[in-house]
């Protein structure tokens, strides 16, 4: 390898690497290895080829942009006659932490991962994953069948609706952990088996479902 004075070095060895940034990893490919040189050099062109990026210089500093959206994905500044490229590592990326050292009580060690099941839950308290204050198993948690219950599917039926209104389903939900804004805890819907149209109503109480069917079908056959 020849630098500006026509000195030639020599190259111990060629690779291939990577540079990491918040936004992008970047590849290098052909780094030359040149144990004489102390700081190290960017081929401009071949960094352009290499990422489908594009330089642009500044009096005092410079940005590398997407070739196609111009997002700045890396910058630098300008020092000593040389545009100095910041170094990243990998650990720039956003990463998460945890440590086995803290202490909580069973409950919040269940939120802070994300509700699971009490069996994989006592795997990693007696497997010393995590410290709890107290070994009492968990408490009954509201979220937990909120959030994983499903559907029943509805059984197969031979029967084909013609036209609107000829039947209809309907469900009833509730009470709800806490009362709405307008104080209601539960709902009923109302749905077309032809159209798959949906009509919703909240209520105050479950008693409240047959008085509002026949506000229903007040409705939808006028």
């Amino acid at each position: 390898m020849h630098v500006g004075d026509g000195k030639g070095l020599d190259i111990s060895h060629i690779g291939y690497t990577k540079l990491h940034s918040p936004k992008r990893i970047f590849t290098l490919s052909n780094v030359l290895h040149v144990p004489q040189i102390t700081k190290p050099l960017l081929f401009v062109q071949k960094f352009y080829r290499d990422n489908h990026v594009y330089f642009e210089f500044h009096a005092s500093m410079f940005y590398v942009k997407d070739l196609v959206t111009k997002e700045v994905l890396l910058s630098g500044q300008s020092h000593d006659g040389f545009y100095v490229l910041s170094e990243f590592s990998a650990t720039s990326v956003p990463q998460a932490f945890w440590s086995p050292c803290i202490s909580a009580t069973a409950d919040l060690w269940h939120r802070r991962l994300g509700h699971p099941t009490p069996r994989i839950f006592n795997l990693l308290v007696f497997g010393n994953k995590i410290i709890c204050t107290s070994r009492r198993s968990l408490t009954q948690c509201q979220a937990c069948p909120l959030g994983k219950s499903s559907r029943l599917s509805l059984r197969p039926t031979s029967h084909k609706t013609s036209a609107p209104l000829e039947l209809i389903f309907s469900d009833v939900w509730g009470p709800a952990p806490m009362f709405s804004f307008d104080g209601f805890r539960y709902f009923v819907i109302f749905v077309d088996a032809h159209t798959k149209h949906i009509w919703y109503y909240p209520l105050v109480a479950k008693s409240d479902v047959f008085s509002t069917f026949q506000r229903f079908q007040t409705l939808v056959e006028r």
